[in-house]
C-alpha cells in the first residue's frame, strides 16, 4: 500500500483560502483533501504551460503561458 502523498502547499495557506470563501470552521481533513486539489490543478495547468513554452521554443515558463494553460 502506497503511503498517502503529503502537500507541497501549507496547510495554513490552504486553511485561510477556505476561510476566506466564507467557512468559519474548517477540519484538517478539509484542508488536506483542498491542498491536493489545488496541487492536481496546478500540476496539470503547469504540464500544459511547460508545452506551450517549448512549442515557443523557450526553456522559461512566462506569464503568458500560464494565462494560456488555464483557458487550455
Amino acid at each position: 500500500m502506497e503511503a498517502p502523498k503529503l502537500s507541497e502547499l501549507p496547510f495554513a495557506s490552504v486553511d485561510r483560502v477556505i476561510r476566506n470563501a466564507g467557512a468559519e470552521r474548517v477540519s484538517a481533513d478539509a484542508v488536506e483533501k483542498m491542498a491536493e486539489a489545488i496541487e492536481e490543478k496546478a500540476v496539470e495547468i503547469a504540464k500544459k504551460a511547460v508545452q506551450i513554452s517549448r512549442h515557443a521554443g523557450r526553456a522559461t515558463i512566462k506569464a503568458e503561458d500560464i494565462k494560456l494553460a488555464i483557458r487550455m
